[in-house]
This record gives C-alpha cells, sequence and structure tokens, in this order.
C-alpha cells in the first residue's frame, strides 16, 4: 500500500501540473480582467485561485508525499495526509460548484484522487509506525 501511495501521489502531482499547465496555456478561461460582468470575474477569479494554491501548495505538498512515503519517512507521511485534506477540501467545493453547473473536466479528471484520499487517511493514520510516528 506505502508503495501504491507513493507512486499515486507521482501520478497526482503529475496530472496536477498537466492540467493547470494547459488551462494557463491554452487561455480557454479567459482573466478576471478581460470580463465585464462580476459574475463572471468571480468564477474566472475561483479558477486562477485553484490553479495558484495548486501550484503553491498542492503541487510541492504531492511531491513531498510522493517521496517522502518512498522513503517511509516521517515527512512524507505528515506531506501525504496534508495532500489528502486538500484533496477533500477542493474536490468538496469543485463537486458542489459542478452539482450547481455541469461537471467540469477536472471535476470528473480528479474523483479517484478523492476516494483515494478519503481511504488513505485513516489507514496512513493506522499504520503511521511504518514511518517512524509513535
Amino acid at each position: 500500500m506505502i508503495r501504491f501511495l507513493s507512486i499515486w501521489n507521482w501520478i497526482a502531482f503529475g496530472l496536477t501540473l498537466l492540467f493547470w499547465s494547459a488551462v494557463a496555456i491554452s487561455h480557454r478561461v479567459l482573466l478576471p480582467w478581460e470580463l465585464t460582468t462580476p459574475l463572471e470575474k468571480g468564477a474566472s477569479a475561483v479558477t486562477y485561485g485553484f490553479l495558484l494554491g495548486d501550484m503553491f501548495y498542492s503541487l510541492p505538498l504531492l511531491f513531498l508525499a510522493a517521496r517522502g512515503l518512498a522513503l517511509r519517512k516521517s515527512w512524507g507521511w505528515m506531506s501525504a495526509q496534508m495532500a489528502n485534506a486538500l484533496w477533500i477540501y477542493s474536490m468538496t467545493l469543485i463537486l458542489i460548484r459542478d452539482g450547481f453547473t455541469r461537471w467540469s473536466p477536472g471535476g470528473l479528471l480528479f474523483i479517484p484522487f478523492l476516494i483515494v484520499a478519503i481511504i488513505s487517511i485513516p489507514w496512513l493514520w493506522k499504520n503511521r509506525s511504518f514511518f517512524g510516528i509513535n
């Protein structure tokens, strides 16, 4: 399970980086200052806010989790738990938003990571001794 979670976090890192790079490069979502109505500006700002949040927080945590879990380090365990919490938090927002609008590509793409996060949080807690945590 540790090897699976390490590889899973590498996959999450790669897909997250690829997804947000595609959003930024494609310019399919206009920047807030390129829009006119407050609702459109707000929706765009939320998208780019998620992009920045994932770049500054999720990607470093996913990288540390993947590496640290493979090495069975306590900092890897902690990074994985923090990344899992971010999956639950961000996907809750995305799924509620998508439930009131339409299913977004990101919402569909990242559902498996939410499921693994929900399963792995208690597993990692129960097996924290593998990482030198009492």
